[in-house]
């Protein structure tokens, strides 16, 4: 009896998710890849974000982020060119080089009652905040959830790799978002931002209600291998 107490123990530990601290970057490149294949909505007038805005905020949540031309010039930088806000099987970009801090735009991000996860809101904000003065709605920052946990790490994609195993491509991050066309590849990449913020949350709040994780402490960037990695 004993022993079967013991082993089913141990099974159940076996089965928990292993978290780090600080996930091994060199491992990323290993990972597969995910790319957001839910439906991509370009929005390029303030008639079409009216639309998009009242859908979203019929949601039970939402994933944001935005996009900025990179500047090259030193003292030089760019206003916010591309919103994006996802929810499980959407994502709307909103253009705002074109179109603007349009009167719903300011609505959506006001709005007190949807939750809006990203990463490092505060910068974005900031920097949306130039296209227009809001008052900030219902936001959580993936950054601030983490720690409570005990992961260190602030990225995205080094956040996707630790609790899913998936690797977010990063290779358009420094494209042209004042394009007059976003090609393809900018609007999967800009969508998998805002969508993989949903998952992340939706993880965390998982793990935290059922305990069913155990976190490896990393002292150091690069963790050794361990029996355990790898697991859930």
């Amino acid at each position: 009896m004993y022993f079967i107490v013991s082993l089913h123990l141990v099974n159940k530990s076996l089965m928990k998710k292993i978290l780090y601290s600080k996930y091994d970057k060199t491992k990323i490149g290993t990972l597969p890849r995910i790319i957001f294949e839910g439906r991509i909505v370009v929005v390029v007038t303030a008639k079409e974000a009216e639309k998009a805005v009242e859908f979203l905020l019929t949601q039970n949540i939402i994933g944001i982020d935005t996009e900025t031309r990179p500047s090259f010039k030193k003292g030089r930088v760019n206003q916010v060119a591309l919103l994006q806000v996802a929810t499980h099987d959407v994502c709307f970009l909103f253009r705002l080089n074109l179109i603007g801090m349009t009167t719903a735009v300011k609505r959506l991000l006001e709005d007190t009652k949807v939750p809006k996860i990203g990463l490092s809101l505060h910068d974005d904000l900031m920097m949306l905040s130039k296209r227009g003065d809001f008052n900030r709605g219902n936001f959580i920052d993936l950054q601030d959830k983490v720690k409570e946990i005990g992961v260190e790490d602030m990225s995205l994609q080094k956040l996707f790799a630790n609790f899913f195993g998936q690797r977010i491509s990063k290779r358009d991050q420094l494209s042209n978002w004042e394009a007059d066309v976003l090609s393809d590849k900018q609007k999967i990449y800009a969508s998998t931002d805002a969508w993989t913020c949903i998952l992340l949350y939706e993880e965390l709040m998982r793990l935290e209600q059922t305990g069913d994780y155990e976190l490896i402490k990393v002292e150091h960037e690069v963790q050794k291998d361990t029996v355990t990695e790898g697991k859930g």
